[in-house]
């Protein structure tokens, strides 16, 4: 029995590489950082070649680190950002753009027209999803529409693709065009309930079929890892988006478990087991995976600026030399002096939907310093992620008994003790915080033989920290108070008229 399964964790501002065992224990880690494009505001982009060449290398080191033979790795299983669009030409591999990033606001007209021609609930209930620039399929139609190029994309010679589609176009043999159904239910293209490509949702974006991968389950061999980069084939048997990934590594396997990932942006999700429940408060309905022909669904909050309001202290802002630092610079001062920090930087995603809103800092007075904004910028991480639960037990009707919490920003304790105290539930930390790469393990190693079944897996993960709230309810609540009216004010800053 081969031992190790890879998983390759294509995220917003890097690409890994992570290797595990078959007790899901990290033998070795490498990630390389790179440039995000901004041509003008409210516009990301990522430098297609970039990704791809970074994550091939993030591979390769991460082997050479680990030492472990090649011929022990059994599979490989890829997790990436989601909605994030490339498109490229079917002959050559050449992309044909920048990849348009998730956070990209630059779609918005596009899904202005589609609510004027009343398709919003058309799309609610077909996709599970809230018309948004944050999902792929205004992105497409963009490109189609800038570069001219629906008769090409008619007569079959391109290829749109998330950011699974492209590693596995490139990393594959044969040169496979696919994507799995947690990244697919993410196009605002894909009927959730028929799982296939919906021909109304193409149609009201002029997106040809000919352009769109072939629909794959998140857990199953695709094809071989082209063996020139690592010297020999290895099965590459799971594709799924970051955060069902997280769900998936977090064994959240029942109905009702939530998870909640600390990145970039941050993402609560819920599993509904094999229902897709409609949410009424704002979140969004999202196919968690499929395995073996069954589909299990999620309801979806996100939250766009998460780990990126403390990326913004040290880059822009050079408050804080390390993004480790924010921690002992919040702990410095008591509370927050009065001060919110609302990073509505791209907008605000769920419960509000608002594309125009912008970032703001408020509650500023002459004795506000340096640390009061850092623990702002932590604390505003946090309560977004509050805003997420209280719309999910509005949709489900309880309350959950816990948050499992992972991504890089779980690891600083003020951060997730104060999420236990504004949540008023307790937050687990695994012991294994690679969680969204786990995922991706997993569900490799399920479908090439590591792991036998979902119980084998439910086997593997462990708690680390249990954080339990500690906050009194008038402090907890007036916090809240606070919080939604800074948000308030931010709301539809951008002017449309």
């Amino acid at each position: 029995m081969k031992k190790y399964v890879i998983a390759l964790d294509q995220g917003t501002t890097s690409s890994r590489a992570v290797i595990f065992d078959s007790k899901a224990r990290v033998i070795a880690v490498h990630g390389i950082e790179f440039p995000q494009i901004y041509p003008q505001p409210g516009w990301v982009e990522h430098d297609p070649d970039m990704i791809l060449k970074t994550q091939v290398e993030a591979l390769r080191q991460a082997v050479k680190i680990s030492r472990v033979p090649v011929e022990e790795i059994a599979a490989i299983g890829i997790t990436n950002q989601r909605e994030t669009t490339l498109l490229w030409d079917r002959r050559t591999g050449r992309p044909l753009y920048n990849a348009i990033v998730w956070q990209c606001r630059r779609t918005a007209p596009i899904v202005e027209r589609l609510r004027a021609q009343g398709l919003e609930p058309y799309i609610r209930e077909t996709t599970g999803l809230i018309p948004d620039a944050y999902f792929s399929g205004t992105k497409l139609a963009w490109l189609l529409n800038e570069l001219n190029l629906h008769e090409r994309a008619e007569r079959g010679e391109l290829c749109f693709g998330t950011v699974d589609s492209w590693l596995a176009w490139n990393l594959i043999e044969r040169r496979p065009h696919v994507t799995d159904v947690s990244n697919a239910s993410r196009t605002m293209l894909l009927d959730i309930h028929r799982m296939e490509w919906d021909d109304k949702l193409l149609e009201a974006l002029n997106i040809p079929r000919a352009v769109l991968p072939e629909i794959v389950d998140t857990s199953g061999i695709i094809g071989m890892l082209d063996p020139e980069i690592l010297g020999r084939p290895i099965p590459v048997a799971a594709m799924a988006g970051d955060q069902q990934s997280a769900l998936f590594g977090q064994a959240c396997f029942d109905q009702g478990m939530m998870k909640n990932t600390y990145g970039t942006g941050c993402f609560l999700l819920m599993n509904t087991g094999t229902q897709a429940v409609e949410s009424k408060s704002g979140l969004v309905t999202t196919v968690a995976w499929r395995i073996g022909g069954e589909v299990h669904y999620a309801l979806e909050g996100s939250v766009f600026v998460g780990g990126a309001a403390v990326q913004w202290l040290r880059d822009e802002m050079h408050l804080i030399e390390r993004a480790s630092d924010s921690e002992a610079v919040a702990t410095s001062v008591p509370d927050n002096g009065g001060v919110y920090l609302v990073p509505a930087f791209t907008g605000l995603g769920a419960p509000y939907w608002d594309m125009y809103s912008r970032g703001m800092l408020i509650g500023l007075t002459r004795g506000t310093g340096r640390a009061h904004v850092v623990r702002a910028a932590l604390e505003s991480i946090a309560l977004q992620s509050a805003d997420l639960v209280a719309a999910m037990v509005k949709d489900c009707g309880f309350t959950p008994k816990g948050l499992r919490v992972d991504g890089g920003a779980s690891a600083n304790n003020f951060l997730m003790q104060f999420q236990s105290d504004v949540l008023d539930i307790p937050v687990v930390r695994p012991a294994v915080i690679e969680t969204t790469a786990l995922g991706a393990a997993m569900l490799a190693g399920l479908a090439t033989g590591v792991w036998k079944d979902m119980d084998a897996l439910s086997a593997i993960w462990n708690a680390d920290v249990r954080l339990i709230p500690q906050m009194e309810d008038e402090k907890r609540v007036e916090i809240l108070r606070q919080w939604h009216r800074a948000v308030e004010r931010c709301k539809r800053w951008i002017e449309t008229e």
